[in-house]
């Protein structure tokens, strides 16, 4: 490991710390910095996230992609990255609760090739879903979304994927969560809504499947 990846290992955690988030470990570090190199390379000549600087990757990407991660209920043994782009959350999510099998979902052909080079390279035992996520035809017992294109459409798409009794979690703002909710339907009940680091609006809204609900 050379000085410059030790440096944004430590530079991640100080982020983490000053989120009120507990460090990763030095494993976990070492995969997050190998995640990072990846996506700046690949960011060079395919459009995998805007934001292109590491300190951003690290501030908006990374930090708020664990706290997801960490913010999911216990019990989740399978979950669904619905539009997964460049992997937020869904591959921190696989690195940092490892007890999930995770499937990314990503129809983009040149962002799904990055999802199977990270996977490869940080050995995630994840799944890749090379087309559209609303031709799946299993249900998760967690479908999250972030950042994806008209979101109250792909949530309703999502919203279709969870299982009885799982959970749809959506990062959104404040502003938009009630589109989001009735976007969702009246199957689900938005029992959590838990503030992300870096943003004094955007959330991590938890909402819970009707056990009731048909399959």
């Amino acid at each position: 490991m050379n000085e410059g990846e030790i440096s944004t290992g430590l530079r991640l955690n100080v982020l983490l710390a000053q989120a009120g988030h507990a460090q990763l470990d030095l494993a976990q570090s070492e995969r997050f910095e190998a995640y990072l190199s990846l996506i700046l390379r690949w960011n060079t000549r395919v459009n995998l996230t805007a934001i292109r600087d590491e300190e951003g990757i690290l501030t908006r990407h990374f930090v708020e992609s664990i706290a997801c991660a960490r913010s999911l209920p216990a019990g989740i043994e399978t979950l669904l990255d619905f539009g997964s782009g460049a992997g937020f959350p869904g591959i921190p999510i696989a690195l940092c609760r490892p007890e999930i099998a995770v499937t990314l979902a990503e129809s983009q052909g040149k962002k799904a090739a990055f999802l199977q080079e990270a996977i490869r390279q940080l050995g995630i035992p994840a799944k890749i879903h090379a087309r559209r996520a609303e031709l799946l035809t299993v249900a998760f017992d967690c479908v999250t979304l972030r950042a994806v294109d008209r979101m109250e459409l792909a949530v309703m798409a999502a919203s279709r994927l969870v299982r009885p009794g799982g959970w749809l979690a959506p990062m959104t703002t404040g502003g938009e969560l009630e589109k989001v909710k009735q976007a969702a339907g009246a199957e689900f009940s938005w029992t959590r809504l838990l503030p992300l680091p870096g943003s004094a609006d955007r959330l991590l809204a938890l909402g819970e499947r009707s056990v009731s609900s048909p399959a």
